[in-house]
């Protein structure tokens, strides 16, 4: 195995080599890449990222979809929909396990967050002597989600219940992270990057594994963590710079 110098040059190299433009063309980012405006980034950007679960081909195919339920004007059309909008999605297939009435309840909380807040961000500020997103995005939940259960809150994922909230922490990167490659956005000001996470699936589990990373078998929220504390080492400042090169690994299958 590579020694820390070697290692961390060798996770360098690859993160650069895969954070930069080509990086959009086939990744879901690019659904809210289409947008200039931060609201619709931001829900664009969200829906993208609670679908992302599968082939990437699909995920983009599938929230292309909902872009065109909502006329291409996501912030618009979350302000302005009518009741008759969402009464047409009932019954309709959006992206596996994700319906038509999942998303009729997000467009819904969102119009309520919005008449309540100019971002989402404010939904997601990390409190003093927090170290990671774990109970910003409880925070979060609590926000976005109405007490009442309803079939929606399965997308929606709690680190407390030890999920690694995988697709949330990729949106969070996707809005926090601050660089000059032009893969993420970086348009949320009030949150520090060193508190990013990697977003954790199959893919980056086996391979930071593979790295001797983490030791955890389970994809979970406490893998997350022993991920964070490995990962930090190499850059405090930018942690999730490194979900780059854990990503461009898998694609490459560069270590099976």
């Amino acid at each position: 195995m590579l020694n820390f110098e070697e290692l961390k040059s060798f996770l360098d190299e690859k993160a650069d080599r895969y954070n930069n433009p080509d990086f959009i063309d086939h990744d879901p980012i690019q659904i809210p890449h289409r947008f200039s405006l931060k609201q619709d980034i931001e829900i664009a950007g969200f829906l993208a990222a609670t679908i992302s679960w599968g082939n990437r081909k699909s995920i983009i195919n599938s929230a292309e979809k909902m872009l065109a339920v909502m006329g291409n004007s996501p912030y618009d059309f979350v302000l302005n929909h009518s009741a008759k909008d969402l009464e047409s999605l009932q019954g309709k297939s959006i992206h596996r396990t994700f319906n038509g009435e999942d998303f009729a309840y997000f467009i819904t909380q969102f119009r309520r967050i919005y008449t309540e807040n100019e971002s989402l961000e404010n939904l997601f500020l990390i409190k003093d002597q927090e170290t990671s997103f774990l109970h910003a995005i409880e925070r979060f939940r609590g926000g976005f989600l109405q007490a009442e259960k309803h079939r929606s809150h399965k997308h929606v994922s709690s680190p407390y219940k030890n999920s690694s909230a995988k697709r949330i922490i990729m949106f969070l990167r996707w809005m926090v992270r601050k660089d000059k490659r032009g893969v993420d956005f970086g348009i949320w000001e009030n949150i520090d990057q060193k508190n990013l996470s990697i977003p954790l699936d199959v893919h980056t589990g086996n391979i930071s594994r593979k790295l001797e990373l983490i030791q955890r078998t389970q994809n979970d929220w406490k893998t997350v963590e022993e991920l964070d504390t490995a990962i930090r080492q190499f850059d405090e400042h930018d942690p999730a710079k490194y979900d780059f090169a854990l990503f461009g690994l898998g694609v490459t299958k560069e270590l099976l």
